[in-house]
């Protein structure tokens, strides 16, 4: 018994795992990124942003305002007086995180054309003609106060791209193609945008679980025919740059002054709109540094269109103007706050902008991970043989503590978000690995057992073997048994219609069932041969009523092939394709056999041999002769008193001179089948005694029995073979026992 070759060099597969951990730090997947977001979220959990008063505010379109003064969306009159409130109240720039991409349904032209036909006095109608547009005035609203108009990118067909009112310069690499990118976009009207002093995209993009942990400063409008992409600046940069006045901004990426990883292009690093320099991923994402919920952030629009708000209130303030009401679908989770107004994530970003209060990943971090990542890892492997699980564990949970530690220091006190989860995932995993090598050493004559056997036998009777293992040896024990053959008919020609993955799905479908009541029985499963299975009872461990479990077994698998048959018929007929029902053969037989380890020192197999097991293979071969599904021997029959047994005939099996009865099971309870099977019973001694007449009569009365209707094929079998016999009559001495030919 040899220990699997896998196993032996101690340093593989902690090399392996190591290897597999630096691959994911770069590679990033999903898992691993999910981890990464959670525990820094974590992080943020444990010592929140605190709010500091940036003088940015949000004009909140919420319930309130909504139950107060009507459904969204409110006319533009409207807004463009709570926008002059807002200009009123000493607002430096008003952001609205609103696009404004068709014309006000409710302008008086608009409602005219509506009315057609209702409204008969025709001054009426004139009057309402020469009512001042909503856009318009709308459009005037922003000539007064700096203003700033949503815009959202995206890769639908349709919509309109906006002409930008900004400068766009590079420091390094065009940084384009590190952006997220999109193929179309939708802007305000033109009339709005030849008005307004700004416009900027809404676009948000949350990781795999929908949570907003980064916010892209700009985004690219991929060109067409070959032009260079147009970038766009993020809402909260388009408020800055519009309250600054500044006309320009300028994208530091790939190459400014050395800016490479590993030779590699570490895309956007930081962005400049007029006096703010706004650090960024290099996708150019700026990291949420959240401070959860605060109200202070908030103004209900309601207040600001009744006026309750003091002059000079917002005295140079950021003001975002969107919308907390559930029923208009923008609100997103934030690491703090899992429903929060996505109005909430621009105005935090501008206001850690304004703080100077970064989150970020600098792009000289991963190599720096990945070189503690590496030396964490070979440490504990070079380590781990030498100083044993107990000293190298206490040195890992100090280097994985370490690890956090330090991850959390960065946190806290520089902005950086190191990855505590690769190095301590790695640790973690490489002791695991490299500790339970050498207990797989000492266990590895269980461990053989359980890989060899759980395929074969049921988890209870594997736990015993594992208990006992001497039970296993090179060699054979003679023990009374039961031996089960079982093959698909046809299947050679069934196989010839299929693809060789047809083939494969079929008999995985087939077997899978099958194998799984044979170990429900306690059975152990020899070998797969194809689509046939060799099975048997009351071995490697002993079973008293193995031959009752086999039984069991067959009746059962016969019973499972109908459901399958009907499953395949259901899945033919909705494919529209022909159906040919599978069926099955199954050889059943008891005896003593010789059971246990056979092959070589070098390579063995747990198996029984024996008369008796060949005898059930020939019998098998035998249920197709007979039209039958379950044929078995005599020895096993006279263990299954009271069962539902036919006796089929009697025969020379082929590769044996001394004839056997065989018979078939219909059933575990035999009391309804006692009359019927008499009269079996009489019409084979009828046949036997060649009395033909007396013979055909049996046949033709016990061919309208219903609980015979499974022998129609072996009735139809004795009925050709009287037909021979009168034709060419056997010899005086026949004793009625037929001669297999084949196999």
């Amino acid at each position: 018994m040899r220990l699997p070759s896998w196993l032996l060099p101690t340093w593989l597969l902690p090399v392996a795992v190591l290897a597999a951990a630096v691959w994911a730090n770069v590679a990033e997947p999903s898992l691993l990124r999910s981890l990464r977001n959670k525990t820094f979220d974590e992080y943020q959990r444990i010592k929140p942003a605190v709010w500091e008063d940036a003088s940015v505010r949000i004009v909140d379109i919420d319930e309130e305002s909504l139950a107060k003064l009507g459904q969204w969306p409110w006319p533009r009159t409207r807004l463009a007086d709570l926008l002059l409130q807002l200009g009123a109240a000493g607002a430096g720039v008003v952001a609205f995180d609103i696009v404004f991409s068709e014309p006000d349904r409710t302008s008086p032209q608009h409602l005219l054309g509506l009315w057609r036909g209702l409204i008969e006095d025709r001054q009426v109608a004139d009057l309402v003609a020469r009512l001042p547009d909503h856009d318009t005035v709308f459009a005037q609203s922003l000539t007064h106060v700096p203003s700033v108009l949503g815009i959202v990118l995206h890769d639908e067909a349709g919509g309109r791209v906006p002409t930008p009112k900004w400068g766009m310069t590079y420091a390094g690499d065009e940084p384009s193609r590190h952006l997220w990118s999109f193929r179309n976009a939708t802007a305000s009207l033109p009339q709005l945008e030849a008005v307004v002093g700004g416009q900027g995209s809404f676009n948000m993009i949350p990781d795999d679980d929908q949570v907003v942990r980064r916010v892209p400063m700009l985004v690219a409008l991929r060109g067409a025919d070959g032009k260079e992409p147009t970038l766009f600046p993020t809402l909260s940069l388009e408020a800055l740059r519009v309250l600054q006045g500044a006309s320009t901004y300028v994208v530091r990426s790939s190459n400014a002054s050395g800016l490479t990883l590993w030779g590699e292009s570490a895309g956007v690093s930081a962005v400049r709109v007029g006096q703010f320099i706004v650090p960024t991923d290099p996708e150019g994402r700026m990291w949420l540094r959240d401070t959860g919920p605060v109200t202070q952030r908030f103004i209900p629009a309601w207040k600001v269109l009744a006026g309750e708000i003091a002059k000079d209130e917002l005295d140079g303030a950021i003001v975002f103007v969107g919308t907390s009401a559930p029923a208009l679908r923008d609100l997103r989770s934030m690491p703090l706050n899992p429903i929060a107004a996505g109005v909430e994530i621009h105005a935090r970003i501008t206001e850690q902008i304004l703080l100077g209060q970064f989150l970020g990943r600098p792009y000289w971090l991963q190599l720096a991970e990945r070189s503690w990542l590496v030396a964490l890892g070979l440490a504990m492997i070079v380590l781990l043989p030498r100083l044993g699980p107990v000293w190298c564990a206490v040195g890992g949970v100090t280097a994985i503590g370490g690890s956090v530690a330090a991850s959390w220091f960065a946190f806290d006190r520089m902005g950086v978000l190191a990855d505590p989860i690769s190095p301590a995932l790695a640790g973690l995993v490489i002791y695991i690995i490299s500790s339970l090598q050498a207990f797989l050493r000492t266990e590895r004559e269980r461990r053989w057992i359980g890989n060899t056997f759980s395929q074969y036998l049921s988890p209870e009777l594997v736990a015993e073997l594992k208990r006992n293992p001497s039970l296993l040896y090179l060699g054979g024990t003679v023990r009374e048994m039961t031996i089960l053959f079982s093959d698909v008919r046809g299947f050679t020609s069934r196989s010839e219609k299929m693809s060789p993955a047809e083939v494969t799905r079929f008999i995985n479908r087939f077997l899978t069932p099958m194998t799984r009541i044979v170990m429900a029985h306690r059975g152990y499963v020899d070998k797969y041969m194809g689509d046939a299975i060799m099975a048997f009872w009351s071995a490697p461990l002993v079973d008293e009523d193995h031959a009752r479990n086999a039984a069991r077994t067959a009746l059962e698998m016969e019973a499972e092939l109908r459901t399958l048959n009907a499953t395949w018929a259901a899945e033919a007929a909705a494919a529209n394709e022909p159906f040919e029902p599978v069926a099955i053969g199954i050889g059943l037989n008891s005896g003593s056999c010789s059971v246990g380890n056979f092959g070589s020192d070098q390579k063995f197999s747990y198996s029984v041999i024996g008369d008796e097991v060949n005898l059930a293979s020939r019998l098998e071969g035998r249920s197709k002769t007979y039209g039958v599904t379950i044929v078995l021997g005599e020895n096993l029959a006279r263990r299954l008193a009271g069962w539902a047994l036919i006796e089929l005939d009697r025969v020379r099996v082929k590769g044996k001179a001394q004839p056997v009865s065989v018979y078939t099971l219909l059933g575990e309870d035999g009391a309804p089948f006692a009359a019927p099977a008499a009269r079996h019973a009489a019409m084979l001694e009828s046949f036997r005694g060649a009395r033909w007449d007396e013979a055909e009569a049996a046949l033709a009365a016990l061919a309208t029995e219903p609980r015979l209707a499974p022998l129609a094929g072996l009735y139809a079998l004795y009925r050709d073979r009287i037909a021979a016999y009168r034709a060419a009559p056997p010899p005086p001495d026949w004793d009625g026992v037929e001669t297999a030919t084949e196999k």
